[in-house]
């Protein structure tokens, strides 16, 4: 179901990045103009043209149509929450399991089984385009990403080696055994955003306030720029490599971008994750923009040219509607504290995210982080079944996304 390894070709997104007016940003009616007109684009094995995922809820609800049921997936639903992802893991490092094909589509898989949700989650990790790059980075348990060597100047920006397409092809393979059991059930291609992953670049690994990147970009905006392009390149090659092997949607994590001010993410950022988007903008596939602590960015992450826009879980679904003017289509937001409270507080929350998700042109279910590790599986599964049993939400009308 995918393209020949090493085959995959990427696009001029050389005007990509320009910053967008906001008559210019995609809406879901032009999700769907994008969907049905340039399916062409892909080969006809892909699953949406030869397995049915363009009808799909998840694609639905993204191009703006009524779902037939309401779709729901959870960030991090696959990983450390499930008993049979331990111990398929067990010995063997994230980022090998991230680059062993069998072992990535069987992960990606394993929560699609469980919960019944609408769509899976490609499981990889945000470095891993820096990894197969030829970046000295490793994932740390207890800590996380960290570089043996900080990208801080000019000429570390300069000695970046260059991502060679080869290079994803365990990520083709990955894909592609993935999407041939997913059938209709689409899979979700992702990447890590510009900022984010340049800010474990700088940092040289995590951080709590993101300092050394904020202050690069005022003291050395060139070397700045320079790195947030670099980052930007290599994550649109991974979106385009995951959806030319069979993904139906992407979605770019910005993790870290909840640490930027409007105005820095405007003047610093927004044309580098338009980059992003813009790899895979000639393809038929909605695209989702989440970070977190992003309520003040949510128009901007929306204008980076987003279909649709993940919202965390510190503002209500509502007042995201509100600030994004009523034509985006939303993605979110239980609370993940909720998942280990009693049943009935949960169920009660969720049906309050569902109502403030009915007043945008879309909605998908989703949480407004990822599943916690010492998450009970049965109460995700559980949730699935309360999401679904409610009736769609069809798009308000009026709306334009």
């Amino acid at each position: 179901m995918a393209t020949t390894p090493g085959t995959a070709s990427t696009p001029d997104t050389s005007t990509a990045a320009a910053p967008r007016t906001p008559e210019d940003v995609p809406d879901a009616p032009t999700a769907l103009r994008r969907l049905t007109a340039s399916l062409g684009a892909l080969p006809a094995s892909h699953p949406l043209r030869a397995a049915g995922t363009a009808d799909a809820p998840l694609l639905q609800a993204l191009t703006g149509r009524t779902p037939s049921r309401r779709p729901v997936w959870f960030m991090r639903q696959a990983g450390r929450s499930l008993p049979e992802y331990r111990s398929l893991r067990e010995g063997t490092a994230m980022l090998d399991a991230c680059l062993d094909p069998a072992m990535a589509a069987e992960i990606t898989l394993q929560p699609v089984r469980r919960h019944d949700v609408d769509a899976a989650i490609f499981f990889s990790d945000i470095v891993v385009p820096m990894r197969v790059a030829g970046v000295d980075v490793d994932i740390v348990p207890g800590r996380g990403p960290v570089l043996e060597r900080p990208v801080r100047t000019g000429a570390d920006v300069a000695a970046l080696p260059e991502l060679d397409d080869a290079a994803l092809d365990p990520i083709r393979e990955a894909v592609a055994a993935t999407v041939a059991q997913l059938g209709a059930t689409p899979l979700i291609g992702f990447a890590g955003a510009p900022f984010t992953v340049a800010a474990y670049m700088v940092e040289g690994g995590p951080s709590r306030d993101h300092l050394l990147p904020r202050t690069m970009m005022h003291a050395d905006p060139a070397a700045w720029a320079g790195l947030a392009e670099w980052a930007a390149r290599t994550s649109g090659a991974f979106l385009r490599a995951q959806v030319e092997a069979g993904a139906s949607a992407v979605q770019l994590f910005d993790s870290w971008a909840g640490s930027l001010s409007l105005a820095d993410y405007r003047a610093h950022v927004l044309e580098h994750s338009a980059t992003a988007l813009g790899a895979v903008a000639d393809l038929p596939v909605p695209r989702i923009h989440f970070g977190t602590g992003t309520g003040e960015l949510l128009a901007a992450m929306r204008d980076a040219g987003a279909d649709a826009v993940g919202v965390d879980y510190r503002i209500p679904l509502a007042e995201a509607n509100r600030r994004l003017g009523g034509r985006t289509v939303l993605q979110g937001n239980i609370d993940p504290a909720l998942l280990t409270a009693p049943w009935e507080v949960l169920a009660q929350h969720v049906r309050e995210v569902l109502r403030g998700g009915a007043q945008a042109p879309g909605h998908v279910v989703n949480l407004g982080h990822g599943v916690p590790p010492g998450t009970d599986p049965q109460v995700l599964t559980d949730l699935v079944a309360l999401v679904h049993e409610q009736p769609p939400a069809r798009p308000l009308a009026g709306t334009r996304a």
